[in-house]
């Protein structure tokens, strides 16, 4: 359904870094800056992208938002949260763990990275 996912930063220096260090928990490369200064993500068919807002107005996150990413394993979903905390992000909402959600069980994460967007990290068991 999607081609990408796009967030704003204010500090691509730094939301690099933080990104790097959440995707690296997910087996990613490091993001590739094009000749915009955006960085992309590109993993298991999905893009994850990080841009300056195009406008020249400062970015912001969006409320009610959020991006979920796909991890393999609720173990990986515990390192993508770690490495998340580790490079400048915080958790928010309840901790990492298993969740009855009304699309059936899930396994996940919250965090917000350091401009205020939130993340999800999920894994879904097969039924």
């Amino acid at each position: 359904m999607f081609t990408h996912v796009m967030v704003g930063t204010n500090d691509i220096k730094r939301a690099k870094h933080f990104y790097d260090a959440l995707f690296a928990a997910l087996e990613a490369p490091p993001g590739r800056i094009d000749d915009k200064g955006r960085v992309a993500y590109v993993h298991k068919g999905a893009a994850f992208m990080i841009s300056k807002p195009i406008d020249g107005q400062p970015a912001c996150h969006a409320n009610g938002g959020t991006v979920g990413i796909a991890c393999d394993t609720p173990g990986a979903v515990d390192a993508w949260h770690q490495a998340g905390l580790a490079a400048g992000g915080t958790s928010i909402e309840d901790p990492p763990g298993p969740r009855q959600t009304s699309f059936g069980p899930a396994y996940l994460a919250y965090l917000r990275d350091p401009d205020g967007n939130k993340l999800c990290g999920l894994h879904r068991p097969k039924q």
